[in-house]
This record gives structure tokens, sequence and C-alpha cells, in this order.
């Protein structure tokens, strides 16, 4: 199994959602998330006043699936999510070695 924890613009959210359902992912976590990559943020002017703006608003996605779904998932997302702009996100896919679903005590794949 793997987790894909896709960072992306918030105005991608829905986009993102549709490719998700199309791979019949059976869940996922949705967190409003703050931060920055190789933009740096952006200066902007405010009453004659320069700010630097560095931290800015993103939405995480989290989800686990089967090993097999994680590749066309993330070439699904890279194809319809990418503006060519910085802040477009990023995906980070990490090993689960298990996976327990409390209610049954299903275990690995049957409790996805």
């Amino acid at each position: 199994m793997k987790k894909l924890e896709i960072i992306i613009r918030s105005e991608k959210l829905e986009s993102l959602k549709a490719i998700l359902e199309g791979c019949k992912v059976n869940g996922l976590m949705i967190s409003n998330v703050m931060g920055y990559g190789n933009q740096k943020g952006y200066t902007q002017m405010y009453r004659g006043t320069k700010y630097h703006v560095n931290l800015l608003p993103k939405v995480k996605v989290e989800t686990v699936v089967p090993k097999e779904l994680a590749d066309p998932i993330i070439d699904a997302v890279v194809e319809e999510i990418n503006t060519g702009s910085y802040g477009d996100g990023k995906i980070f896919v990490y090993d689960v070695e298990d996976a327990v679903r409390i209610r049954t005590g299903e275990h690995g794949r049957e409790a996805l």
C-alpha cells in the first residue's frame, strides 16, 4: 500500500477530488495548511509599506491506496493539476506497512 500526500492550490481541490473518485479511492483526508516552497512567498505593497508574505495557503489531501493505483493517480494529478506556475504543489509518496479497520479488525488492503 502507498500513502499519497498531495499538496495543491485550494482552487484545484474539486479537480483532485474528481480524479480520486474516478480512480475508486475509498477515502481521503483534507487539511488546510500554509507553507512555501521554491518561490519563498511574494512581496506586496499595502498603504506604501512593503510586506513579505512567505506562508501561502494550500490544501493537503492524504489517502492510502493499493500499490498498483499509486502511479496512475500520480500521473492523472500531474496532468490535470499542473498550471506550469510556481506553487502548483507536490506529491509525497510513502510506503504503508499495514492498515487496520478498527470496526472489524480487518488488515491490509481489506481495511481500505
